[in-house]
């Protein structure tokens, strides 16, 4: 039985990981190996949480800045998984804090064995050289784990459409509101993928051999603009919705002074990346980790009776 060791566990993406290990799907599938998985959170809420839905697993409370705690929870892993990451900054979770220094203190960690193969699952767009903070941060993370002398595959997502997922939720909320009001009118182009399709990639990464050294977009496979994929959710629903807009630039704006005022939260940052749009060839990150992609038109109903 090989090791994992899956960090920022509570997250949908975590939460499917753990699923995927213990579907039938993933018992009759020989092409995957047979892992044992630990979760590690930062508190004991978040622990309870996990073990509302996934009873069985194993949980280790650890904070990120207790490397020696880590790199012992590290020692006979074969591989890791690193998840944590925000889009809206919060007090002491900036961006730097949570996508760059979180990602430091697992990879340092890690690095002290130098047998686990570290997966890291990124963002679309990742740049350290990025002007957009966000970017950039998660850039930054990409950078360090292609300095740390270890086996590494990054997964770069778009868009992540399931369960628990910060996307779904604000899709669903703007066919409730019936006449949502979107940046620019939605036009911007999504790609999105299925958690259960990210969660059985990051586990594909795991093996050694598989994706080793490379940075993959494992995006979706269809590209549409935001205000059509919520048009599409609404029918499925039977509901209808009038799409409105609101000037980008207007919203830049008072990101900017509202953080002035207030400091970390909804930032001109984040709202370049919910405008960024998203058209990428799905086939070679699929074909690196062996995933076939969930068609869009089944991740959205599969979306849609899990609220029914």
């Amino acid at each position: 039985m090989r090791q994992l060791t899956i960090t920022g566990a509570n997250s949908a993406v975590g939460a499917a990981i753990l699923s995927e290990l213990h579907s039938d799907s993933h018992a009759s599938n020989d092409s995957y190996d047979a892992w044992s998985a630990t979760a590690i959170v930062r508190s004991e809420r978040a622990k309870s949480s996990l073990l509302e839905t996934h009873p069985s697993a194993s949980i280790a409370v650890i904070d990120y800045q207790d490397g020696a705690k880590l790199a012992s929870s590290f020692e006979t892993c074969d591989a890791v998984v690193h998840l944590p990451g925000v889009l809206i900054e919060r007090k002491g979770s900036t961006y730097q804090q949570a996508n760059v220094e979180t990602a430091r203190s697992v990879i340092d960690a890690a690095a002290q064995h130098k047998r686990a193969k570290f997966v890291l699952v990124s963002a679309v767009g990742a740049d350290p050289d990025s002007s957009n903070r966000y970017y950039a941060s998660k850039g930054e993370a990409e950078d360090l784990v292609r300095a740390s002398g270890l086996d590494f595959s990054v997964i770069r997502a778009p868009l992540v459409l399931g369960r628990g997922t910060e996307g779904s939720a604000a899709l669903e909320r703007h066919v409730a509101a019936g006449s949502p009001r979107l940046l620019g009118g939605g036009r911007q182009l999504q790609q999105p993928i299925d958690l259960r399709d990210l969660a059985r990639g990051c586990l594909r990464a795991c093996t050694r051999s598989v994706a080793r050294g490379q940075t993959l977009n494992l995006v979706g496979p269809e590209s549409l603009p935001e205000r059509e994929l919520l048009v599409r959710i609404a029918q499925l629903l039977g509901k209808s919705i009038t799409i409105g807009s609101v000037p980008v630039g207007v919203v830049r704006l008072a990101a900017r002074l509202r953080a002035l005022v207030a400091g970390p939260g909804f930032s001109s940052d984040a709202v370049d990346v919910i405008c960024d749009g998203t058209q990428l060839d799905p086939d070679p990150a699929a074909e690196a980790l062996q995933v076939r992609l969930t068609p869009l038109e089944q991740t959205l109903r599969d979306m849609c009776s899990e609220d029914v």
